[in-house]
């Protein structure tokens, strides 16, 4: 049944009157149109405000403090900030100096280079970075996969040099990464990795660390390359004859007094410094009791001779030639993201705490620079850690100066103190890496996905049960996978629901949602809840027709009045392309040959446009047939089904047969 052939009752075009009429948008010119089509994808935040009505050497300044963030906040710096920044960044230092010796350990990186990592990073971040409380620093998750995924291709011990540079390398590349993603704008990549994710994900990578502490724990000179927990055990129970018992006392002595500090900082938070000093108390007396000891001599390992002096200069030590190179680009690109999304996810959370913002690209433009500066002058991937953050947080730093104090601190144990490390015992090294990765088992998070979300729970587990029986890499692709998956049964299977009358009322709602909501008899009305495309209009046709049918032959069950309106409610619907079209084509053609209507109620302007386009409006629907509410389309379809049913003989069922 075409537009052409209906003749409207009398008195419907006055009801039409009375109604508001839905508007196309106006039509754009096509550059004009894609230029706001790029700015809302690429630059949602709209940075480019600030610089409307501006002399140019206004926008020269705007633009310095755009790019570098200390020159917005240099200017109002004071010596109250000072005070509380050199308090946290000290209170910092004493944490980072021990956890980067640790974490280097971690990815089969010599010692040094966890030091050099906490001096040159904290610099470059405090002149690009956007967070005031972010502390810049190595991180065990990104340091454990550094370390697995390279030791696939080159053993750390047999060949140490060609491994440096390999790490070098593949930093580089994690940086440039991180610096395209925040230049280019493609920030949302990151989103893949959902909250859910990253829970189950750094759930598993800790456990892993921890297990793998063991070797530390046992002092067992000889240990599996494998991440997985079978492996890591089975080479655990395997040298029992090896385990050397003074080595475990210690290990587990530092490891209860760390956990200790932690628990008592946690229910006393004004005493967070506890914590914070625990790792560098623990260094230090290791050392003390391993030199008046002589332990070294009874199986306590210990770190041996740290290189004195600043970082030296890597850049000639970058590897961009095959066979390695693509173990560095696979390595930076899957350690980058990583990295990027907890550095990210730390800098927001704390932000929020202090209500202010933070640009989550110009943090990506940050972290990338200073990984690829990193690169240069011997350090490894570097981000945002959880645990140093927070410290920093808790000792009330104000502005990003409190990681330049730590670099100055870490500066001069780099000239002056590494001697002294000389008697660490690797066992304290590793109490520090499981007290922390303890944390980082975030069960209470798991919990609450269960209650909430069940889907988003297996996506936690499955990334938890992936990295801890598989592998990193293992864990993290079946994660992002399922979570891709999920993504795209949203895309392709939207939601569609009936929608019921309130009673005394003009709005409309989901009848499972409202039980108390009632139909109006004679009338059908779906909500579309997704725009529709190509991935989901099949379904879409097939579920409508299946509602319809449904609704049919609940109708002649009840002896209710006969089904003649269909209203589609498009509120949700923000965009259509040609197949959703085509879609809505079939779908007038199906409602045509059962003798029925077809109505649309609040279409978005962007599906009108491309309806009114393709004809579909002109030739198939009828613009009287679009409505701005539901409830407007309602009326109108009641007033018609009323009209007909006055004018027809008692006999006749159908309304449409006198059309």
């Amino acid at each position: 049944m075409g537009t052409e052939d209906y003749t409207f009752p009398e008195g419907a075009e006055e009801l039409h009157r009375r109604h508001h009429t839905v508007e196309a948008p106006q039509p754009q010119p096509f550059l004009k149109s894609l230029q706001y089509s790029l700015k809302e994808t690429l630059f949602p935040d709209d940075p480019f405000r600030q610089f409307k009505n501006q002399n140019a050497s206004r926008k020269v300044v705007l633009g310095l403090k755009y790019f570098l963030p200390i020159f917005e906040w240099a200017p109002r710096y004071n010596f109250k900030f000072f005070k509380s920044d050199l308090i946290a960044g000290i209170t910092i230092a004493s944490l980072a100096i021990p956890q980067g010796i640790s974490y280097a350990k971690l990815a089969n990186l010599p010692p040094i280079l966890g030091l050099y990592s906490s001096f040159v990073p904290p610099l470059v971040y405090a002149v690009l970075g956007s967070s005031r409380d972010l502390a810049v620093g190595t991180v065990a998750v990104a340091s454990l996969l550094t370390g697995a995924m390279l030791s696939k291709e080159v053993d750390a011990e047999k060949d140490s040099k060609l491994y440096l540079h390999l790490a070098f390398t593949a930093t580089f590349f994690a940086g440039v990464l991180e610096a395209s993603l925040g230049i280019f704008r493609l920030g949302f990549i990151v989103d893949f990795l959902s909250h859910a994710t990253i829970v189950g994900f750094m759930g598993g990578a800790a456990t892993v660390v921890s297990l793998q502490q063991l070797k530390g724990i046992f002092g067992l000179k000889h240990f599996t390359d494998a991440t997985d927990v079978i492996s890591v055990m089975r080479s655990v129970f395997s040298q029992t004859h090896q385990w050397r018992w003074e080595s475990g006392v210690l290990g587990c002595g530092f490891l209860f007094f760390l956990l200790s500090t932690r628990f008592f900082s946690t229910k006393k938070p004004k005493f967070f410094w506890v914590a914070a000093m625990a790792p560098l108390t623990s260094v230090i007396l290791g050392s003390l009791l391993v030199y008046f000891t002589h332990a070294e001599r009874h199986g306590v390992q210990v770190i041996g001779n740290l290189k004195k002096g600043l970082n030296p200069l890597s850049g000639s030590d970058l590897i961009f030639t095959s066979p390695y190179m693509a173990t560095a680009v696979k390595t930076g690109l899957i350690t980058g993201i990583i990295a990027l999304a907890e550095g990210i996810a730390v800098g927001r959370s704390f932000a929020m705490f202090k209500n202010y913002n933070i640009d989550g690209n110009k943090e990506m433009i940050a972290f990338g620079m200073m990984n690829i500066v990193g690169s240069f002058t011997s350090c490894y991937l570097t981000t945002g850690p959880f645990s140093r953050s927070a410290v920093n947080y808790n000792a009330g730093c104000k502005t990003a100066v409190s990681n330049i104090v730590m670099a100055i601190a870490v500066m001069i144990t780099l000239l002056f103190l590494t001697p002294l490390f000389y008697y660490t015992p690797l066992v304290v090294l590793s109490a520090i890496i499981i007290s922390a990765m303890l944390g980082l088992i975030d069960y209470q998070a798991a919990i609450h996905l269960w209650k909430v979300d069940k889907f988003d729970f297996l996506v936690c587990m499955s990334a938890y049960v992936g990295v801890v029986f598989g592998s990193v890499e293992i864990g993290l692709v079946v994660a992002v996978a399922i979570s891709i998956a999920r993504l795209l049964l949203f895309v392709s299977r939207p939601k569609t629901a009936v929608k019921g009358n309130i009673p005394n009322s003009m709005i409309y709602r989901n009848t499972e949602q409202y039980p108390s909501s009632r139909t109006v008899p004679g009338i059908l009305i779906l909500e579309i809840d997704a725009p529709i495309y190509f991935a989901n209009a099949s379904y879409l046709r097939e579920r409508i027709i299946r509602w319809i049918d449904e609704e049919e032959d609940r109708v002649k069950q009840s002896g209710e009045s006969s089904l003649q309106y269909i209203i589609l409610d498009m509120s949700a619907v923000g965009n259509i392309d040609t197949s959703g079209i085509s879609m809505m084509e079939e779908i007038k053609k199906v409602i045509d040959r059962r003798a029925l209507k077809l109505v649309l109620a609040n279409p978005k302007g962007e599906v009108v446009k491309k309806l009114t386009r393709s004809n579909f409006i002109g030739d198939h629907l009828g613009k009287e047939w679009m409505f701005l509410t539901v409830g407007e389309a309602v009326e109108a379809c009641s007033f018609m089904l009323h009209t007909f049913r006055n004018e027809q003989p008692a006999s006749t069922k159908e309304p449409w047969n006198n059309v």
